[in-house]
């Protein structure tokens, strides 16, 4: 009209297009305390004059083809009935974009436009307050979603009576975060840095409970056989209040009927595969799971075992609770909440592939704040500012001619054998080929005579050991005390016979120690001050702040190993001054193991805390798995 047009609407004509405003209204699905259950509504409306519409069944064709806000029309326009249709822009639309798509993705849309929503999403109510939307209803809610962002506005519980044992301020708020589950049910991984303390922690947890009255059945604890007895002695020294009954051993059976009559049930991961039909019939109040990533793969025998156990409270406690990929992270809370992380299907695609394969960080920093509010880690830097310094030294070993040809030879031969195998069956299906390809170039790193190859035992020179043999008796000399780790027992008994040619005292611990406690006992007296160890019996459990020194002679895939092993003595109650020394052979495989540990290390930072930086950088891809086997020729060669 200011252009001088005149525009008429003959009355038949009933096309229209109308504005429209939203809100949001909650539903709130309550217990008989007030809380909210495991569901709750959340709808969409839209207000046209004086009449409200679902606003989800409108646009859930149009959000379920898009997978990026940016690629939103100008305006969304839908019909509404009697020729009318509704003109939503886009950009009021965007904020809440994903919120929406995620929405979509995992909660149920019923007929009449309410989402049928998991009380575990109830954090995406303060996605959608930080974009204005206005939300009406649900103020418990409201309040728990809150809770879920922040943790400062936890409730803080006391410190149960009986607890013989003085919390530090970052324990105590761990008990704090236990009790705030437990009240909401939800549950979760308390993912404390190696030697913060996670079995007093979880010890509280229970004493509180049990004073509560709210212990009726028996808690399951199932942990590493290497750490039955850690668990009872500490059950006693910190809990002594607290019924406790261990079931192991081979007379395990006869104490069956006392099992309902204790508070603390300890067990093994290998007796919870074994006696699983016995203990999957008893309903306990609450299971843990110690080091819980020796359930990480959601396929094997034991990690199947351990969801079908019964309780309506359960907690993981592990410091490596993401080692390898993300998967692992799914099998843990697949047995802590089953579907909150969708179905394993889902997660690869909507997860996994996009941030281990294409390096997505925003799908990543996604992960991170969808599981950040039921996973709690803390790190020793952060916490025990009293903590002695930890110096870490690599030191690089360089092979004699001899050694170099033999690695050299070895890389050629699988290499070749790498590359054809990848070509005839593909990447996926060659990885057992791939390790044992790469096995024998570490165990040509360590000591040639690992390898059982006729050609390889002509040369019994092993340059790494014998830098280790130079640095031993000078470090002992000093009055060091040494924890000294190898992934390959072969390799430990390699080191025994050359510290019996030197005379140095030395205790061992493997898989085959048939005397755990006494093995350790020698170290911790100090009848010796040399303690060979392997990952698989010492990784976990051990707690020797007597030692000063650690040397890894081997580099391992995975850093959360490593630091395992470490923090066997940098951990609460050192007093000394940390040195950790990492023997890597120069110009070969370990070095780039190395970049690999630091993409691993990079891949849990970005998952388990939301305010790390993210690299971005896939974790591996085949052309890494190929360059391990490129030569990496330099001057020792």
């Amino acid at each position: 009209t200011a252009r001088g047009w005149k525009i008429e609407k003959e009355q038949q004509f009933s096309l229209s297009f109308q504005d429209a405003d939203w809100d949001a209204t909650v539903v709130d699905n309550l217990d008989n305390d007030g809380n909210p259950n495991q569901w709750f509504s959340l709808r969409f409306d839209l207000t046209v004059g004086d009449k409200k519409i679902p606003l989800a069944p409108i646009v859930e064709s149009a959000l379920a083809n898009l997978s990026d806000a940016r690629k939103l029309p100008t305006h969304f326009v839908v019909a509404i009935g009697d020729h009318r249709y509704i003109k939503l822009p886009s950009e009021r639309l965007r904020p809440i974009f994903d919120t929406l798509t995620e929405l979509f993705n995992r909660a149920e849309l019923r007929d009449n436009g309410d989402f049928r929503i998991s009380k575990y999403d109830a954090g995406a109510l303060n996605d959608l307050l930080r974009q204005d939307v206005v939300i009406q209803g649900g103020k418990r809610l409201q309040q728990l979603a809150g809770q879920l962002n922040d943790f400062t506005r936890i409730d803080e519980v006391p410190v149960p009576a009986g607890l013989q044992a003085e919390l530090r301020p970052y324990q105590r708020a761990g008990l704090n975060w236990l009790q705030f589950l437990r009240h909401y049910q939800f549950n979760g991984i308390l993912a404390d840095d190696m030697g913060l303390g996670k079995t007093v922690q979880a010890l509280a947890h229970i004493l509180f409970e049990k004073n509560a009255n709210r212990l009726n059945r028996p808690v399951l604890v199932v942990a590493p056989t290497s750490l039955v007895g850690n668990w009872r002695s500490e059950t006693k020294r910190f809990t002594p209040s607290l019924a406790t009954l261990v079931w192991h051993g081979a007379q395990r059976h006869e104490l069956y009927d006392q099992i309902c009559s204790n508070d603390v049930i300890i067990t093994t991961y290998p007796l919870l595969a074994r006696d699983m039909e016995k203990l999957c019939v008893i309903d306990f109040e609450m299971v843990i799971l110690d080091e819980a990533q020796v359930v990480k793969n959601s396929t094997t025998k034991l990690a199947k075992a351990a969801r079908r156990l019964n309780a309506p409270h359960k907690l993981c406690l592990t410091g490596t609770p993401l080692e390898n990929n993300l998967g692992e992270l799914w099998s843990l809370f697949d047995f802590l909440m089953p579907g909150f992380l969708g179905n394993l299907k889902d997660f690869n695609r909507n997860y996994r592939k996009p941030v281990e394969k294409d390096g997505d960080l925003e799908r990543q920093a996604k992960l991170a704040k969808r599981v950040q509010p039921f996973l709690l880690r803390r790190l020793k830097n952060d916490v025990a500012k009293d903590l002695p310094a930890k110096t870490i030294i690599t030191q690089k070993v360089v092979f004699d001619e001899a050694q170099a040809e033999l690695y050299e030879s070895i890389r050629i031969s699988m290499d070749d054998k790498v590359r054809r195998v990848i070509a005839a069956q593909g990447l996926a299906r060659s990885h057992i080929t791939i390790l044992d390809a790469l096995l024998k170039l570490r165990q040509v790193c360590c000591d040639p005579r690992l390898l059982k190859l006729s050609h390889g035992n002509r040369n019994n020179r092993s340059a790494k050991l014998q830098r280790l043999m130079e640095m031993l008796p000078e470090q002992l000399a000093e009055g060091r005390r040494v924890l000294l780790f190898s992934q390959f027992t072969s390799m430990l008994s390699l080191i025994e016979g050359e510290l019996d040619q030197h005379n140095i005292a030395y205790t061992k611990l493997t898989g085959q120690t048939t005397d755990r406690e006494a093995a350790i006992a020698r170290f911790r007296n100090g009848d010796v001050n040399l303690f060979l160890i392997s990952l698989k019996a010492g990784g976990v459990g051990l707690n020797l702040t007597e030692a000063d020194t650690v040397i890894i002679y081997d580099p391992w895939w995975n850093p959360a190993a490593e630091a395992q092993a470490i923090d066997r003595a940098h951990r609460i109650g050192q007093d000394k001054p940390i040195f950790v020394y990492k023997l890597v052979a120069e110009n070969t495989v370990e070095e780039k193991m190395i970049d690999m540990q630091d993409r691993k290390r990079a891949l849990a930072a970005g998952v388990i805390d939301a305010n790390a930086s993210l690299s971005g950088n896939p974790v591996i891809d085949s052309e890494m798995l190929r360059g391990l086997f490129d030569p990496s020729r330099g001057d020792g060669f």
